[in-house]
């Protein structure tokens, strides 16, 4: 299963490398001489199984307690005043579909931030980004798609309104970069630490507290 959109980004090269290949074939059988270079269809078809891979999208069960929003590694866990941030950095080989950490009603998605600094600096918070506000039997939630060097490129699947369960997906971002879900303190606590791997919508980041 592929993300929503996929097919452009893997179909030109994939559909250019066939077309060349065939050609090339029908040629040696029509005993011409067709300048192909074989490289650039290897090259071509490299390319469409890179797609094919980075827009991977897996159905999976959602796992237990708060999960998280991203496949990829902790880089933060942090108590900033009333909120729990869990930020999750994502390698361009990570699946890059989003999906929501909780049950919940999307209120609001904007667009804040400016640059693009690299997602591992800490100032990287600051980038161009896009903000998803959650109402959830926790309160108030907020996941944030933040942009990176290369990772420029934020996709939402979902408007305001749209109510959805844990392990939906509600959006992507081409080319890696990170996500971070934001809980409030008194009401969840952090069940992962900074190096640790996560995965969409399965890993457990975070638990109610009783």
């Amino acid at each position: 299963m592929f993300a929503p959109g996929a097919g452009r980004w893997i179909g030109p090269p994939g559909l250019v490398s066939v077309v060349l290949a065939l050609l090339t074939v029908v040629a040696r059988f029509a005993g011409l001489f067709l300048a192909v270079d074989l490289a650039a269809i290897a090259v071509l078809i490299a390319l469409a199984a890179f797609f094919a891979v980075f827009f991977r999208d897996p159905d999976r069960p959602p796992g237990a307690g708060i999960v998280s929003a991203a496949d990829g590694r902790v880089r933060a866990v942090e108590v900033e005043g009333s909120r729990l941030r869990i930020s999750v950095f994502m390698n361009v080989t990570d699946v890059h579909v989003n999906r929501l950490p909780i049950d919940a009603t999307i209120d609001a998605v904007g667009d804040a931030g400016a640059g693009y600094r690299a997602a591992f600096r800490p100032d990287s918070d600051r980038n161009v980004q896009r903000q998803y506000h959650l109402s959830t039997t926790l309160g108030p939630v907020d996941v944030i798609q933040m942009t990176g060097v290369v990772a420029r490129r934020l996709v939402s699947f979902v408007r305001a309104g749209f109510v959805g369960k844990k392990g939906d997906r509600f959006g992507m971002i081409v080319l890696g970069s990170r996500v971070d879900v934001l809980l409030p303190s008194e009401r969840a606590v952090a069940a992962v630490r900074v190096g640790d791997r996560v995965r969409a919508g399965v890993t457990t980041i975070a638990l109610e507290r009783t």
